[in-house]
């Protein structure tokens, strides 16, 4: 199974798994449904980006690992990064 199908199937289940409570609403349900739509890809997006990183990182442990210290600590920088930026934009999002 190719990465593109792989990460469609996960889209899918993202955008069906957040849009049942927005649907299941009763005449608010029109307004919230982008919305949800955009918290879902941005979770997507965030989810891949970090799982990269960790993937990334520990790879490069396992190749180097007298600078294990040094990466680790770039990997929880840009995670922290991430993270914040997900944050700003489910707050977006929402609004």
């Amino acid at each position: 199974m190719s990465q593109f199908v792989k990460y469609f199937c996960v889209g899918i289940a993202a955008f069906l798994a957040l849009s049942a409570p927005a649907v299941a609403q009763e005449g608010a349900a029109a307004p919230l449904l982008p919305a949800t739509v955009g918290v879902g890809i941005v979770l997507l997006g965030a989810g891949l980006g970090i799982g990269r990183i960790g993937s990334a990182a520990v790879e490069s442990m396992a190749r180097q690992p007298e600078v294990a210290g040094d990466i680790r600590g770039a990997m929880i920088v840009a995670a922290a990064l991430i993270e914040g930026a997900t944050f700003f934009a489910l707050i977006v999002c929402m609004i």
